[in-house]
């Protein structure tokens, strides 16, 4: 959730959903003072790969509603945010903002991953889409562990 919300704050505070991406990298480093520049564009990336941002003629755009989200007075990102997150982070995230106890997403989690011999992130994708959260973004990267598991095991 707090990736949605440091992507989100720089259009919130400009009242727009596409800014350039140098107004981004001002509005995170020098009006907020959360990040360095250079971490600004990190973020970018990151958001960018996690679907929440697209680069659209030169410019950057939400993939999301702003209005959405609020950014409370006293937020301050971590910058563990610039760290890439896998697959079942992601769908973690995901299932929190829906409303989902983290503890409870993780435990059934677990258990399916024991009870169907699959991946955690495959685990945490069934999961998810079984309480009807739409991660179908994460597919491909949750796949992706399947091949690299079996290619582990010589399968």
């Amino acid at each position: 959730m707090s990736l949605r919300v440091a992507v989100a704050a720089p259009f919130i505070q400009n009242g727009t959903q596409r800014l350039q991406e140098n107004e981004f990298v001002v509005a995170l480093s020098l009006d907020r003072d959360w990040f360095s520049p250079d971490q600004s564009k990190r973020l970018i990336d990151i958001a960018t790969q996690e679907g929440l941002l697209e680069r659209v003629d030169g410019a950057l755009e939400t993939t999301f509603e702003t209005a959405d989200v609020t950014v409370p007075e006293e937020f301050v990102p971590d910058e563990d945010l610039l760290q890439e997150r896998s697959a079942f982070e992601r769908v973690l995230e995901s299932l929190v903002a829906e409303g989902v106890e983290k503890h409870e997403a993780v435990g059934a989690i677990n258990t399916l991953q024991q009870e169907l011999g699959l991946t955690i992130e495959v685990a945490a994708v069934v999961y998810a889409r079984r309480e009807g959260i739409d991660v179908s973004d994460l597919l491909p990267v949750a796949r992706s562990t399947l091949c690299d598991d079996g290619q582990a095991e010589g399968r």
